[in-house]
């Protein structure tokens, strides 16, 4: 009797699971096919207008157009599936800030390796509009780096394989998909709209540079991917201005070209490795084994055909930077990237002896100094960048100061004792000047720079927990 009764209460308690699952999936459903009238509404709306999913020359319906697509970003995130799906995020972000990515329109361009990482992870963080560009089609090589793509997928191009994947993962996501190479000819159609940001995941040059002098001309925010291909090492992956990128001849070749044709110097975030090439190219070689002439194949011109060994795990750490720097930007979370400064522990020992030996000179004593070697490291490395506090404009590039010999770490307010919350990295030729004038008169004189300084001692505070 007893077995019975417990094989009734597990046939009930199935029905009652399988109940609630139809339930769940009929919800997503509905809310998909609502999704799609929403689109086809909008394209017939531009259609209407005539627009054609193009920006009017003239200007005509062009209101109409974006309060279109302001009504479809931003979905609702009080909905129970999409909350649920990005509750991660929003606990971290909190709802107002997630809101602002989920707000945002952003552009990528190059969709293998590093973009279709950087893609994919812009959708799963809840970006509300992604337009995806390549000209290219998905390869059985592709596959080692890939972020969705699978065999069944090889020649679909990128864009439209990644489309047709990311309505599986986040369907309340508008994802443009465009067959397309990227040059100064579709500058107007690709950049127009206004993206928030635009990721450059390009590894052809002249497309590379025509791109990033666009984003410029035009005011555009703009992440640029170096070369991730023949490295090995996770931990070299940096974040900063591509003048400070070394050991990669892509980052090379780009700044030249942007200097020598569109007179840009730098100011453009670029992700790149630290770490120099493993491998070269490959030479090209016919069935037969014999080398022959690249250019001879090439489908676009301009458009490399030899082959750049690659270890896929490096791409994808490359798009994964890209996503996180850019969502972080999108929702306004302060993120500060690590300095690229080329000291070793020995250059912080120095400064931390200079700082006792400058103690004892000014104040008779070195017992005030409350750092060690640890703290000087984190002082001179994550406040400073390697600089003088008087020199900390983002646009310093590779006049940045590297040698110790010309740096020392000082109070900033000499009545408190020199903890990692009252030290601040000078020349040396500075040190006096500082040492002879108080905080109040700096306050009065260079109200920018003193409240340069506080912001960035009070950053302490939050990291050490004081």
């Amino acid at each position: 009797m007893a077995g019975r009764s417990k094989q009734w209460l597990l046939i009930g308690a199935g029905a009652i699971f399988g109940s609630l699952s139809t339930a769940a999936l009929l919800k997503i459903l509905s809310r998909k096919v609502g999704k799609q009238q929403i689109e086809r509404h909008s394209t017939d709306f531009l259609m209407h207008n005539g627009m054609n999913g193009k920006e009017n020359p003239a200007g005509e319906g062009r209101t109409g157009c974006q309060d279109i697509h302001n009504g479809l970003l931003g979905f609702d995130l009080e909905d129970e599936v999409v909350c649920e799906q990005l509750t991660r995020n929003i606990q971290f972000f909190g709802i107002e800030f997630q809101q602002k990515v989920s707000q945002s329109y952003v552009v990528v361009i190059g969709l293998g390796g590093v973009g279709s990482h950087a893609a994919g992870m812009l959708l799963r963080s809840g970006v509300g509009r992604l337009l995806l560009v390549d000209f290219d089609q998905v390869s059985l090589s592709s596959l080692n780096r890939h972020a969705v793509a699978n065999r069944d997928d090889v020649g679909t191009p990128k864009a439209i394989c990644l489309q047709k994947h990311f309505a599986a993962i986040f369907p309340e996501c508008i994802v443009e998909a465009r067959v397309q190479l990227y040059d100064p000819s579709s500058e107007e159609e690709i950049l127009s709209g206004h993206p928030d940001f635009v990721l450059d995941c390009i590894d052809n040059i002249d497309t590379k540079v025509a791109l990033l002098a666009a984003c410029v001309r035009r005011g555009l925010k703009v992440l640029s991917a170096m070369g991730a291909g023949a490295r090995a090492d996770p931990t070299r992956i940096r974040v900063a201005d591509l003048r400070e990128s070394t050991n990669d001849p892509l980052s090379r070749a780009v700044r030249y070209r942007l200097r020598k044709d569109h007179g840009i110097e730098g100011g453009i975030p670029v992700v790149f490795s630290l770490e120099k090439p493993k491998v070269k190219l490959l030479p090209f070689k016919s069935v037969s084994g014999e080398e022959e002439n690249p250019s001879d194949y090439q489908i676009v011109p301009g458009f490399r055909v030899r082959i750049i060994p690659v270890l896929g795990t490096i791409p994808a750490i490359f798009g994964q930077v890209m996503a996180s720097y850019v969502v972080t930007q999108l929702s306004g979370l302060y993120v500060q990237t690590e300095p690229v400064v080329n000291l070793d522990i020995d250059h912080y020992r120095i400064l931390h002896n200079r700082l006792l030996e400058h103690e004892e000179i000014i104040y008779g004593s070195a017992t005030q100094v409350m750092v060690d070697v640890e703290e000087v490291m984190y002082v001179v490395k994550e406040l400073w960048h390697g600089r003088s506090a008087r020199d900390q404009s983002k646009d310093v590039g590779r006049k940045m100061w590297r040698s110790v010999n010309e740096l020392m770490l000082v109070r900033w307010d000499k009545s408190k004792p020199a903890t990692i919350s009252n030290l601040i990295l000078l020349k040396l030729n500075e040190v006096d000047a500082h040492e002879s004038t108080t905080i109040d008169h700096i306050k009065g004189e260079e109200p920018e720079f003193y409240s340069m300084v506080t912001s960035v001692l009070n950053r302490t505070a939050m990291d050490f927990g004081l």
